[in-house]
């Protein structure tokens, strides 16, 4: 196999021009600030191709599926797995900034705080119900699905489209084979927006250190520090014994996805890599049908990094502002965030919405006290972010493994554990 050479892999441009964007933001964050355009431009190109993506993918997977029941069992299992996993996520949340105590001591006095700096997110937050999400997945028509880029309602529309061509049989033949050949389109068009990836990196990071700065940096050090050790301990505790159990080497799987990898860090956001997170899991031996549905729903449901920061930040807000909370109110909170956290999807800043929604459905946590990690959200951002990404990847190998719709071959040749590659390599000679 050839080798490509390091300067040309689409991992080591993205982190080259994430530290040259680093840089440029700390020296001169004027010129940092206002390059913010080539971020957001790389961003609006990708969340461009998502619907198309996953329409195409989940069409195709559903309407080549034999049995009908098999789609609902896998929404089913899917759903009891993203919960399952998220909920762990929120306690290991809890747990950790209790122990830790990042905000103890920091006796933060709320009318220091610049409270209009984070209105708008309050106000998107007071608009937010369960009823009003859930309704929102239906799209006003069948093509305002794509024009609004709601993944959720794309994921709707192709999923109701895929059972009405499964169920013509033959006569939805020709259907299926024009969206395969266009599904081939739009992955080369992926293939040719990400070779503006270094820009786009290049851009947020200078942006965002030319904004806040260092100096917030160093006065939430200490939050930074907790969470970003959280998401690793969780990524290789949690998640390796995921892998473990679906024979997946969690450092092998990080390897295969070291461009999403670099790319979701300097953009800080998830999107940016879902067509590829498409594609990399079905080469991998996932089948279609089952990465066309996780992975889109895994970008509403599947949240453990976002999880993880509500809790740890929630809390820490607690202890730097002073507010008591004891064993019951930790409880109400986790209670909330069962159900607010499922809406971190969909919304710009939706972190900072949801936690602001949460703390006014509590009521316990002043809201105003967001504004104290406003000028680190990224920083957090980009720790949660990761972890979305990884928990994603491994959704679609276990729901896969469950649903015995799994190229083990391909999935040893991967990522792959040593056991895994033991068996395949046995089986082989046989």
């Amino acid at each position: 196999m050839q080798r490509v050479l390091l300067w040309r892999q689409l991992w080591f441009q993205v982190l080259v021009a994430t530290i040259a964007g680093v840089l440029l933001g700390h020296w001169a964050p004027g010129v940092g600030t206002s390059l913010k355009p080539l971020g957001d431009g790389f961003i609006a190109l990708i969340r461009m191709m998502i619907p198309p993506v996953i329409f195409c993918t989940v069409v195709h997977g559903i309407a080549s599926a034999s049995d009908m029941k098999s789609v609902g069992r896998l929404a089913l299992r899917s759903l009891l797995y993203f919960e399952a996993i998220t909920i762990l996520a929120l306690i290991v949340g809890l747990v950790a900034v209790n122990l830790w105590q990042p905000g103890v001591g920091m006796n933060v006095d709320l009318a220091s705080l610049d409270a209009e700096s984070v209105q708008s997110y309050v106000e998107t937050a007071r608009e937010q119900s369960v009823t009003g999400y859930l309704l929102h997945i239906v799209p006003r028509t069948f093509l305002s699905a794509f024009t609004e880029g709601e993944v959720l309602q794309v994921l709707l529309v192709s999923c109701l489209f895929g059972m009405g061509v499964a169920t013509l049989g033959e006569r939805g033949r020709p259907v299926v084979d024009m969206v395969e050949r266009l599904s081939g389109v739009f992955f080369r068009i992926i293939h040719f927006l990400m070779i503006l990836s270094p820009a786009g990196a290049f851009g947020a990071m200078a942006f965002t250190v030319g904004k806040f700065g260092s100096a917030s940096l160093v006065s939430l050090g200490e939050l930074i520090v907790m969470f970003l050790l959280l998401c690793a301990g969780f990524t290789a505790v949690v998640f390796g014994a995921v892998a473990w159990a679906v024979n997946v080497s969690l450092l092998r799987l990080l390897v295969y996805m070291r461009d999403e990898i670099v790319i979701v860090a300097a953009t800080t956001s998830t999107e940016t890599v879902l067509p590829r997170l498409i594609e990399k899991m079905e080469a991998a031996g996932c089948d279609e049908k089952v990465v066309g549905f996780v992975v889109p729903a895994g970008y509403s449901f599947n949240l453990d990094g976002t999880c993880l920061y509500l809790t740890v930040v929630a809390v820490f807000l607690a202890q730097a502002t002073n507010t008591p909370l004891d064993l019951w109110d930790q409880i109400a909170l986790l209670a909330v965030l069962l159900l607010t956290s499922k809406g971190a999807a969909g919304v710009a800043g939706a972190a900072f919405v949801v936690l602001a929604a949460t703390l006014g459905t509590t009521g316990t946590i002043p809201v105003a006290s967001i504004a104290m990690i406003l000028g680190i959200h990224r920083i957090l951002a980009e720790g949660l972010t990761f972890v979305n990404l990884i928990g994603n990847c491994l959704a679609a190998v276990v729901l896969a493994t469950w649903e015995g719709a799994i190229d083990k071959e391909k999935l040893a040749a991967t990522i792959g554990n040593g056991r895994l590659r033991r068996r395949a390599t046995a089986e082989q000679s046989d």
